[in-house]
C-alpha cells in the first residue's frame, strides 16, 4: 500500500481521486480539513405540539 502524503497521520486514510477521505476530511491543496457544514434542506423545524392533558374523573 502506498503512503499518501495527504494522510492525517492516523495511518488509516483512504483518499479518493477528489481528495475526500473516508473519515469526512477533504484535501484543500495544503492539508486535510473538514468540509464546511451544509444547511439541511427540506422543511424547517416542526411546530411544537403539547401532549394531551390527562383527563380527570369528572370529564366524560
Amino acid at each position: 500500500m502506498n503512503e499518501d502524503l495527504r494522510c492525517c497521520g492516523s495511518g488509516t486514510c483512504i483518499i479518493d481521486n477528489e481528495g475526500r477521505c473516508w473519515c469526512g476530511q477533504q484535501w484543500d491543496g495544503q492539508k486535510m480539513v473538514h468540509p464546511p457544514l451544509q444547511q439541511a434542506e427540506g422543511p424547517g423545524r416542526a411546530d411544537v405540539v403539547e401532549p394531551p392533558r390527562p383527563r380527570t374523573r369528572s370529564e366524560p
